[in-house]
């Protein structure tokens, strides 16, 4: 029984939540969450949801929707979020080492557009800590780790951060997302491109291969990319995924373009968009992507999921899954309900 309906969310918290910087917000949802993840707080604010199975990856998910990276970025709420109703969650984006990221602010609403910009540039406090709150969620559902490079190891070297969060991550996930393409790590998205791209994708397999014997379970990897790639960039990167049977693609991660949100507050700050104006683009990207890779690799598709409709169209458009994070500060933990219960 939950104290306060989440369908309220919008009458109760949210005004407070805006008037607060968004940032800050953020921190607060984070340590009210991993507060909240301690028994049996948890279950007081547990909701129930449909139970939807759906296979992917060789995983089984009770449901389609999960969280995308970048809200716990250090596990510290996992078995709050998971109390939610989501199939799955992901964490991270982790990195080797502790960093703070870019300076602040960087975390801006587009109300008007219920967007975020965000240019928080990998702050997390490393991939060890990750993995001890890895070691002590209780969540059932499954758990994806997002993993990227630090800012100050150099491009040609970014390979060697992929696989030392590869190797401290894997027995704790049931998936990992390698993330090549946030905005807001200085030349990441570089990575994206052919020769750079295999140059990371390929030591990460032979690891995967490797460390499925040595703890004996398969824990599939998946590429996330940026929607704002052109026709020869996606076939490229498409290609080096289908080459290395890469098991999964995220469609999308944040956009630079700043067309449908122009004259809107904060529209003109530089970091990556989300929610309801990357809709549009990311569904275009998991349209073109899907053609590209058929049914050979699932697809995760992210932007602007906020209700049944637009969970549903990520599916219709190819995805096997959704994963949401913008919807759930416009619209509270509800949303997350509303769509399960309606795909």
């Amino acid at each position: 029984m939950q104290l306060i309906p989440y369908s309220l969310y919008p009458l109760v918290i949210k005004p407070f939540l805006f008037m607060m910087d968004a940032e800050k917000a953020h921190d607060l949802i984070i340590r009210s969450a991993a507060f909240l993840s301690k028994a049996p707080l948890k279950n007081i604010f547990a909701q129930q949801v449909a139970f939807r199975p759906v296979e992917v990856m060789g995983l089984i998910f009770k449901n389609p929707v999960g969280l995308a990276a970048g809200l716990d970025k250090n596990g510290e709420a996992i078995d709050y979020f998971g109390s939610l109703g989501f199939g799955h969650i992901e964490v991270g984006t982790v990195t080797p080492k502790a960093q703070d990221g870019n300076e602040k602010p960087r975390m801006f609403r587009i109300v008007e557009g219920s967007g975020i910009i965000n240019r928080m540039g990998f702050n997390n406090k490393g991939v060890d800590y990750l993995v001890e709150n890895l070691k002590k969620r209780t969540f059932d559902g499954i758990l994806g780790v997002s993993i990227g490079k630090n800012e100050t190891t150099p491009l040609e070297n970014a390979v060697d951060d992929y696989l030392i969060c590869l190797d401290k991550v894997y027995q704790y996930a049931d998936y990992v997302a390698v993330n090549i393409s946030c905005p807001n790590t200085p030349g990441l998205t570089k990575l994206q491109a052919k020769e750079p791209l295999k140059k990371i994708l390929k030591p990460l397999k032979q690891q995967q291969e490797k460390l499925k014997e040595q703890y004996g379970k398969y824990v599939p990897l998946v590429v996330k990319m940026s929607p704002d790639l052109d026709d020869v960039a996606l076939e490229s990167l498409c290609k080096v995924c289908l080459e290395l049977k890469i098991d999964g693609l995220t469609c999308t991660n944040t956009t630079t373009t700043r067309d449908i949100v122009n004259g809107m507050a904060h529209a003109q700050e530089w970091g990556g968009l989300s929610g309801q104006p990357l809709r549009s683009i990311s569904n275009q990207l998991l349209i073109r992507a899907k053609k590209l890779v058929g049914d050979n690799i699932p697809i995760i598709g992210v932007g602007g999921v906020a209700d049944p409709v637009s969970a549903r169209e990520k599916l219709g458009n190819g995805a096997s899954l959704v994963q949401l994070y913008t919807s759930l500060v416009y619209r509270g933990p509800y949303v997350v309900k509303d769509i399960v219960n309606n795909i």
